[in-house]
């Protein structure tokens, strides 16, 4: 009879102090998913174009003031043949005016789930997810966080996911440069390709992996 082999993906799990005390092991279905890369540009493009607020507006050139009046007889002149000078070839002319729209794109939820997924797996494949047992500050303290953080090889963006809103830790990262705080409720797609690193604690992952895998 064969060994059944554990084909699940794992990760050192940390303390506080950067210190390795084990491994955790990770879903398999949300950290060892085919990578998509058009799942995951279509849900990007989504997120950014849905915070657009689409409020622009401009006067056409049937809505600005003048241009009534035929600027000059149609035949006899030697120039070109005219009507009114709000024409867009003419100085205060109007073409093209913009006018509120709806920049919104709708993505299946298939297709959000599978961008998802695709996302974790590249970080994990690329080194960038770091799980911690716990993190607990006595007080919210930003130079608390810092030497929190001080403890990992972090550079460029940071994103901290918790479980749910911990006030201490919320205030305590408030004033550190280039770390996003998130939630597991919060996550999406835009902000997990944007980080360099992303820290979970391991309350935060239990959630991560029940909410999305």
């Amino acid at each position: 009879m064969k060994e059944e082999i554990n084909t699940m993906p794992k990760t050192s799990l940390y303390n506080m102090e950067g210190a390795a005390i084990g491994e955790v092991e990770l879903s398999e279905e949300l950290f060892a998913a085919p990578i998509n890369t058009a799942a995951m540009h279509l849900v990007v493009r989504s997120i950014l174009a849905n915070q657009r607020q689409g409020t622009q507006s401009a006067l056409t050139r049937g809505e600005v003031r003048g241009g009534g009046r035929k600027i000059y007889r149609q035949k006899g002149t030697g120039n070109a043949r005219h009507h009114g000078n709000r024409a867009p070839q003419f100085r205060h002319g109007v073409v093209f005016a913009p006018k509120p729209r709806d920049y919104v794109i709708n993505v299946p939820k298939k297709i959000r789930r599978l961008a998802f997924k695709s996302a974790m797996t590249s970080k994990l494949n690329a080194g960038e997810i770091i799980v911690v047992d716990e993190i607990k500050l006595a007080e919210p303290k930003t130079k608390l966080m810092a030497k929190v953080l001080g403890n990992f090889d972090l550079k460029g963006w940071t994103m901290l996911v918790l479980p749910g809103r911990d006030e201490t830790l919320v205030r305590a990262s408030g004033n550190i440069e280039k770390l996003q705080t998130s939630y597991v409720n919060t996550l999406n797609v835009y902000d997990i390709l944007k980080a360099g690193k992303i820290i979970l604690t391991k309350d935060a992952l239990k959630g991560v992996e029940e909410v999305y895998a």
